[in-house]
């Protein structure tokens, strides 16, 4: 799209000239549903849609420049291994970080592994004496919370599991956010501290600042999960002050199968390596190997590299949306959102319940009605929402629900898609027979 939407100064929401031309960059949105009607799709937090630019640059590197990466010395293979790397650069920028700490992963969930592996590895005697600083054993405490997504609570599980340590949590206020009160569960033999910078449930932003001063305090490694918030809000590795933060491609407006592991380069630098194999190889014998520097270390085999050219084009999407701008506009749909949720007898939410740090994941629970045919109803009315515990099950039984109903917005979301939302969420409980 053009370079309207960059040029003003102030972080504003999106008006309605604006709304009409990001909406018209998806093609999706011209899709009918069951109803008859376009589909209001309100499931980013799932997985977003894709602007036109995005669907054609996968297609173009399809078209005119496929070939394997770092393989080959012709156009195409010299063609191929640019756009993989560029897209590193455009990542790197993205979230103020550095292309040698970028480790392409098919998603944020094997990002989160890649380091519980390595730590894993290394506390098992791999890395040698220069390892030290990962080997957890024994003793050692590592910390997460209770608002996370499976996918970083399960590999930490696992991992004190192999190695002996033991598993502690951050817990959360009645509304659902992570309670500082709590931080006292990071002790001295603290040696990891994993969280989400936004819960993929309540929308709770997570006080970044006060856990990363907590983990500092005691030498911890911190990992950040930023799936929910790389694409509803500015991302700086630098300023939040973390070690580790993975996102995923499909959740940023791009393409499915990929994802990315940011590290500090010192750290991923002491990593042994977890997948082995071609393209991470320094030199290989029949009685042992060494490997290559990060990131190659982290990226054995064939990597998604159509996906990667659609998810370079999808950052240059969203800076040229200027994601202050649109954090701005999300809000506002956010707070109708909560607004509208709050005056609808019977439906019960699960998170804060205005917009102040938060972003736009709402999560309910409709009394008398289960999730699953709250969404039936919904897509019936051709709106599309998450039904489900939402790989969330400690957070949901947190609030003594087993799963919940989900609606999320994207830059590309309106007003008038909200209040369609409503309108069918509202006749859910007399479907049913309630009131």
């Amino acid at each position: 799209m053009s370079g309207l939407l960059g040029m003003h100064a102030r972080a504003a929401a999106f008006d309605d000239h604006e709304l009409a031309a990001i909406r018209s960059d998806f093609p999706i949105l011209d899709r009918i549903g069951r109803g008859g009607n376009p589909i209001a799709y309100l499931d980013a937090s799932a997985t977003s849609q894709k602007p036109a630019c995005v669907i054609e640059a996968g297609a173009e590197f399809y078209r005119r420049r496929n070939a394997a990466v770092h393989r080959g010395t012709h156009l195409l293979g010299d063609e191929s291994t640019a756009a993989f790397e560029d897209g590193r650069e455009a990542l790197a920028a993205f979230i103020n970080g550095r292309s040698d700490e970028i480790v392409w992963t098919k998603n944020a969930t094997e990002g989160i592994n890649l380091v519980a592996l390595a730590i894993g590895h290394a506390s098992a005697g791999r890395g040698g004496s220069e390892a030290e600083r990962l080997r957890i054993g024994p003793g050692d405490r590592i910390v997460t919370t209770r608002a996370e997504h499976h996918a970083n609570l399960v590999p930490w599980q696992e991992l004190c599991a192999r190695t002996g340590a033991e598993l502690a949590w951050l817990d959360l206020t009645p509304d659902g956010r992570i309670d500082p009160e709590t931080l006292g569960v990071i002790t001295a033999n603290t040696r990891l501290v994993a969280f989400t910078h936004a819960s993929n449930v309540t929308g709770a932003i997570s006080p970044v600042a006060e856990i990363v001063a907590a983990a500092r305090a005691v030498g911890a490694i911190i990992v950040l999960d930023t799936c929910q918030s790389s694409a509803h809000m500015p991302i700086d590795v630098a300023a939040l002050g973390v070690d580790f933060a993975v996102m995923s491609s499909h959740k940023m407006l791009g393409p499915t199968g990929a994802g990315a592991l940011w590290g500090r380069r010192e750290l991923l630098e002491l990593m042994p390596p977890v997948l082995t194999g071609g393209s991470m190889i320094e030199n290989v014998t029949m009685e042992g190997a060494s490997y290559m520097p990060p990131p190659e270390r982290f990226e054995a085999g064939s990597q998604p590299v159509a996906q990667i050219a659609g998810w370079t084009r999808a950052l240059k999407y969203l800076a040229e949306l200027d994601m202050d701008r649109v954090h701005a506009h999300e809000s506002v749909l956010t707070a109708h959102l909560l607004e509208g949720v709050a005056d609808i007898e019977g439906v019960r939410l699960l998170g804060p319940a205005d917009e102040a740090d938060r972003i736009g994941v709402v999560a309910f629970a409709v009394d008398g009605v289960h999730p699953h045919d709250v969404g039936q109803v919904l897509d019936a009315d051709d709106v599309a929402i998450r039904v489900g515990h939402h790989c969330a099950i400690p957070l949901h039984t947190f609030f003594g629900v087993r799963s919940s109903a989900r609606a999320s917005v994207a830059p590309m979301n309106s007003i008038e898609e909200i209040d369609r939302f409503l309108a069918s969420l509202r006749r859910v409980r007399s479907y049913f027979g309630g009131q």
